[in-house]
């Protein structure tokens, strides 16, 4: 597609129950973007965003139940995706061979190979592919990596991350009914079958490895990413050790709330944390509310600390502060100029335009996954970045991919 500044690009957004009503309004606020069609598994979540769409752009969208339908439309320009992690990687590459540019929601992928396959599919069919990490586009998040690349702490040897998102139980459920107007099979995808249960459903579906990643690959892909951005490193990681487990509760849950991760670059080391039990603020980063997010950076004169509100720098064996930036633009959640950045470059038709291209985002997904793998086998794993698998490890390969249930199937051949 080859459009001038002025025009209209058609959008139809995938997955509209929580992330994808927010889509929805933050499009709005675009100009030329018009919300053209919308499709979800769930009869009753697309009829809210029929009436969103009606509200925010004055007109009433087309709808679908099955994206490949809503791909099929040579009306429908480009797609905005917020379905769950497991469908990320077919919904993009499936996008992507209908001739769609893609807007797809964080963590990139549910695994490091499909995350690979959805770069190869941006790149064969010259598809504009914008991963939802809107740090990349937040300006004094940008200020901050411009300092450090300017040395402002000296050599940087760490980061370190975290993710102490409070998070409550969700309890424990029993197989019962699927509720009236969705479609389960969908909903399941490349996912192995299972009888319905409402506790690994809506949003609840992060914290099992069917479908999710935990937390680390739920908010602590934002900061991973920023952590690697603030590093200046552009491959993967020769290894990495991830230990931790899910504590104090007794319930469904398969992924840990409490987990650690270091990876090893040669010349520095980027470390990662996730707590979503109580716990305290760290390294300069206060609560924000029941959370602490951000990033700390440490180097050879001192150290900064970024997050959510703002950057501060410290200096010296003294630790004086000398420079202290908060966070200046007219809302901290709005991801408004992400998406301006990916309808920028859907009209100039440059992937370099984007802050978050599809390889961004799946480096910094699989970096959620080296972790989340090095867990799960219980010890400390070397990873080759240039092929992307793990050294000598056939139970650690086993799971940079998965057994995809047809015919919801990621292709070796994108």
């Amino acid at each position: 597609m080859q459009t001038s500044s002025n025009d209209r690009i058609s959008l139809g957004v995938v997955g509209v129950r929580g992330r994808g009503r927010d889509h929805i309004q933050f499009y709005s606020k675009i100009p030329g973007a018009h919300i053209a069609a919308v499709c979800d598994i769930d009869q009753s979540q697309s009829e809210r965003a029929v009436a969103l769409v009606e509200k925010a752009q004055g007109h009433k969208p087309k709808v679908f139940s099955d994206m490949r339908k809503m791909f099929e439309d040579k009306s429908i320009d480009a797609v905005s995706i917020a379905n769950c992690n497991h469908w990320h990687a077919l919904s993009t590459i499936w996008a992507c061979q209908a001739g769609k540019d893609v807007y797809i929601e964080k963590p990139a992928s549910h695994n490091i190979w499909e995350g690979r396959k959805m770069v190869e599919a941006a790149r064969k069919y010259n598809r504009i592919v914008q991963v939802g990490m809107q740090s990349r586009t937040t300006a004094h998040k940008q200020q901050a990596m411009e300092l450090l690349r300017q040395g402002i702490i000296g050599k940087v040897y760490m980061a370190k991350g975290l993710c102490y998102k409070r998070r409550k139980s969700i309890g424990s459920g029993q197989s019962g009914p699927v509720p009236p107007g969705v479609d389960y099979d969908l909903w399941l995808g490349p996912a192995p079958m299972r009888p319905f249960n409402a506790v690994r459903f809506h949003y609840n579906w992060h914290w099992f490895w069917d479908t999710g990643n935990g937390d680390i690959g739920n908010q602590g892909v934002h900061e991973l990413d920023i952590a690697r951005w603030g590093l200046g490193k552009t491959t993967l990681p020769t290894s990495v050790v991830s230990t931790g487990g899910k504590f104090a509760y007794d319930d469904d849950q398969e992924t840990p709330n409490t987990q650690r991760a270091v990876f090893d670059y040669g010349d520095c080391q980027l470390a990662f944390e996730v707590r979503g039990l109580l716990t305290h603020g760290e390294g300069g980063l206060e609560p924000d509310g029941e959370h602490t997010i951000g990033n700390t950076f440490f180097g050879s004169d001192g150290y900064m600390s970024v997050d959510l509100n703002g950057f501060t720098v410290w200096r010296g064996d003294k630790r004086e502060k000398v420079k202290e930036v908060k966070f200046q633009e007219p809302a901290r959640w709005d991801t408004t100029p992400h998406m301006s950045n990916f309808v920028a470059a859907v009209r100039s038709r440059r992937h370099t335009d984007l802050t978050a291209d599809i390889e961004v985002g799946h480096l910094s997904a699989a970096l959620c996954h080296m972790a989340n793998i090095s867990y799960r086998v219980g010890r400390k794993l070397q990873f080759d970045p240039s092929k992307e698998r793990f050294v000598n490890d056939a139970e650690a390969n086993r799971l940079v991919t998965r057994q995809y249930r047809a015919p919801y199937v990621v292709p070796e051949r994108v």
